[in-house]
């Protein structure tokens, strides 16, 4: 039986990319198995460049058996789109859906077919992951300056990426996928989609196992090279964790909704997001919990290595700037929006 995949390219003035990305996939040995019928959906948000135009025109290159379609979205916003291409655009009958941005690598051709048999083989999961790799840790030259290398070193230091939705590339069930909404606006939507697969819509505890990745399939992606733009990324992420803690809380506060009925209601209410938290910041902490601060303290000394433990202390350093930023942007008002 031929096994249906509906694959999301999200991007927003992504001319530089796009066409290398397209081409990129065209090469996944996914897309030469008859066992699998792809579509590809360019989901082009909020550009105002060219980048629906050479969208088309990388299409137009593939010779594969995939169908492809551009979908020019006037409003941006990652979650906005994510819901349009999870409820609007894949087919009906699709199996599977893929969530891929356009501005990453795939150096290996079996990459997505990995994922996709990591969530096949096993019933229980929901939802499989791709590795991120930054390209000056997959590629290291003699140009690295001692930030770059700190940059590449503190890899792995931080998240339980087996266990995390990384928004670069990643797979769900179909059905899994269709049971919920992203709100309109979140900075940073892949925390909260985690929550939904790991928590079956906010309704029980969380159940790692629903979310895995496998080492040997990763991406690659252009990691930040100077300190205020690693800053402002930093930020963002923090920022929209912190966002995410309120909205969890909100949604499973009522007892007589579910949050995933709560979410479908608000879909295309893009204040919704600004009234909640304008209805529930600050809190005795703030805008940002303390615990985004001091989180990779809790690795120190788990391994007895001087360096891994040296590079902990000054990412805390960092983790510290990072957080009195974050609060201060939320204090103003700029915390929530479009990325």
């Amino acid at each position: 039986m031929v096994t249906r995949i509906d694959i999301g390219v999200f991007a927003h003035n992504e001319a530089s990319n796009i066409g290398a990305l397209i081409d990129t996939l065209g090469r996944q040995n996914l897309l030469h198995d008859p066992d699998f019928h792809v579509r590809l959906h360019i989901l082009a948000n909020g550009c105002s460049d060219a980048t629906c135009a050479l969208a088309h025109a990388a299409l137009a290159r593939l010779d594969v058996g995939a169908d492809g379609q551009v979908h020019d979205l006037q409003l941006g916003g990652k979650s906005r789109t994510w819901n349009r291409f999870v409820h609007d655009f894949s087919r009906d009958d699709a199996d599977l859906l893929v969530f891929c941005d356009a501005d990453i690598a795939l150096p290996d051709q079996g990459t997505v077919r990995g994922l996709i048999n990591l969530l096949q083989t096993d019933p229980i999961r929901h939802a499989t992951v791709s590795r991120a790799i930054k390209d000056i840790a997959y590629r290291p030259d003699a140009s690295l300056g001692p930030f770059d290398r700190l940059i590449a070193g503190a890899a792995g230091t931080l998240d339980d990426w087996q266990h995390s939705i990384c928004g670069q590339l990643y797979t769900m069930r179909s059905r899994v996928a269709r049971g919920f909404y992203l709100p309109v606006g979140l900075p940073v939507e892949d925390g909260f989609a985690r929550a939904m697969i790991l928590t079956s819509g906010l309704s029980e505890g969380e159940v790692l196992h629903r979310i895995w990745g496998e080492p040997q399939f990763f991406h690659v992606y252009a990691s930040e090279r100077s300190v205020v733009a690693l800053i402002r990324h930093q930020v963002r992420i923090v920022i929209g964790s912190a966002i995410n803690t309120v909205l969890f809380d909100v949604l499973t506060r009522d007892t007589e909704r579910p949050a995933t009925d709560i979410l479908r209601e608000v879909r295309d209410d893009p204040e919704w997001l600004v009234r909640t938290l304008q209805s529930e910041l600050p809190r005795s902490y703030g805008y940002v919990p303390w615990g985004f601060a001091t989180k990779r303290l809790r690795r120190f000394g788990l391994r007895n290595e001087f360096k891994h433990n040296i590079i902990l202390l000054l990412g805390f350093g960092f983790d510290c700037l990072v957080y009195v930023n974050a609060q201060w942007r939320m204090f103003r008002g700029v915390g929530a929006g479009f990325w």
